[in-house]
């Protein structure tokens, strides 16, 4: 049995399967061949941490991927897939984004830090970010004709990510934004939709992408002996979702084709996490679980076997561009949040991407006046949209005990470093001071460390 493994950046759901009104046909189509999970969570809403953990089956506190990969964090690639699969027999393959290492700059280093014996990626330099569509479609051509034409002397492990739908978005078709009303916890306006429209592009022309490599592993006569993985890393890069651990930066689109399985065009509305990823897998494959490996295999779904999901799914922040230390626990009914930075509960703006909704935020709604709570408790089946904390309301004492119990008990079984204090920048990290507005500022001002081998002015995703 092979696997395939499809991803792309900053979709969380918004794709047709969970109801939204985006172009996404061939998504739909494999998802309604697929088992689809309605409730599925990242281990973390940050795209390095929350592929790390995905594909390590540990937490990102536990396999070294603290931040984002181009800011010098670094994984422990021993424990990658890839690696674990091709000790198996299997070809490990990459082609397109990977992000555990590197982005574009580093990408040569994927094959010997990650584990992969094959890289197919077509070369990225020269083109500008917003280009970077033509580049997905280079590399969906690139794997469509390797698959058509693998001997399959071996079983493989194919690894396709895009870069879609990580900002920068492509222009949208003109005439399009009117009819582009954003998610309903972004205010709909010209410029919320003028912007979503760019997403709705840049989403469609991954879903064809997708298309084309279905396609071709349905010509090559392996599509029947192919485990299918689809997911995305984390929400969209919008203020209150990508880099927050409420659901709207922490739910992912997941669906799993099992050639053969009694699951194929079912949904699961259990929880499960991206950390149940890696255990399954080894299930289906029938393959020894490695003793360091967090998650829960839920393999019996495929077998029709009953299977009620996890009691509860948990996430974490360390770094993004700024140190912002946050857990979180969620089961079916309840989430509860804790930050760790007590002494500055304001908003790390750095930590949201820049566009036009942030700026218009900015300018309008007082983003940077937006403070936190240290400690968050939201009732899911009154607040879906998380803005009503209880945590400080005597009903759900009770509950609160219960939550930060499990809390606690999360971080010492994981070893989380948060319980020995505040987490120490370290020079070869690049990370933005807690006041920084941007990213990408110029000011050094602006970084409690450039890295040892950073500068403001380096070419690279924030």
């Amino acid at each position: 049995m092979n696997v395939l493994y499809l991803h792309t950046h900053d979709t969380g759901r918004v794709v047709s399967p969970y109801g939204y009104a985006v172009e996404t046909p061939r998504i739909q189509e494999f998802c309604e061949d697929a088992m689809l999970f309605q409730r599925a969570f990242c281990v973390a809403p940050t795209c390095s941490p929350s592929r790390a953990g995905l594909l390590t089956g540990t937490y990102p506190h536990q396999n070294g991927m603290l931040g984002l990969a181009q800011r010098g964090f670094r994984i422990d690639g021993s424990l990658h897939l890839a690696r674990l699969l091709a000790h198996e027999g299997f070809l490990s393959v990459l082609c397109g984004v990977q992000h555990e290492v590197g982005y574009y700059t580093d990408h040569q280093l994927a094959p010997e830090a990650l584990g992969y014996e094959m890289d197919l990626t077509t070369d990225a330099s020269g083109y500008a970010e917003k280009d970077l569509v033509v580049w997905d479609r280079r590399n969906a051509e690139c794997l469509a004709g390797w698959l058509r034409s693998y001997d399959g002397e071996r079983p493989f492990f194919v690894s396709f990510g895009q870069h879609a739908t990580h900002r920068a978005w492509p222009d949208a078709d003109p005439g399009v934004a009117d009819y582009a009303q954003p998610p309903v916890n972004i205010p709909n306006n010209e410029v919320t939709r003028a912007d979503y429209a760019c997403f709705k592009k840049s989403v469609s022309m991954a879903d064809a992408n997708y298309g084309l490599v279905l396609d071709a592993l349905r010509e090559s006569g392996r599509f029947e002996d192919t485990i299918v993985v689809l997911t995305t890393d984390h929400g969209l890069a919008y203020p209150f979702e990508k880099c927050t651990l409420l659901d709207a930066g922490t739910g992912v689109l997941l669906a799993m084709r099992v050639p053969g399985s009694r699951a194929q065009g079912r949904s699961f509305d259990g929880l499960v996490s991206h950390i149940d990823v890696v255990p399954t897998l080894l299930d289906l494959l029938g393959i020894d679980p490695p003793d360091y490996l967090e998650g829960a295999s839920h393999a019996g779904i495929f077998r029709g076997e009953q299977d009620s999901g996890d009691g509860a799914v948990f996430a974490e922040i360390n770094f993004h561009t700024s140190y912002e230390p946050v857990r979180s626990v969620r089961t079916d009914r309840y989430k509860y949040l804790r930050f760790f930075d007590a002494e500055w509960l304001r908003l790390n703006q750095s930590n949201i991407d820049g566009s036009i909704v942030k700026n218009y935020y900015e300018e309008n709604l007082g983003l940077a006046d937006v403070t936190k709570d240290a400690e968050c408790l939201y009732d899911l089946a009154y607040d879906v949209f998380e803005t009503n904390n209880v945590a400080e309301d005597p009903r759900y004492a009770d509950v609160l005990d219960e939550m930060r119990a499990r809390l606690d008990d999360f971080m010492r079984r994981t070893g989380d470093p948060l319980l020995e204090g505040p987490i120490q920048v370290r020079p070869e990290w690049k990370v933005n001071r807690r006041e920084c507005v941007a990213a990408g500022s110029k000011d050094p001002a602006d970084y409690e460390s450039l890295g040892e081998r950073f500068s403001v002015r380096e070419r690279g995703m924030a």
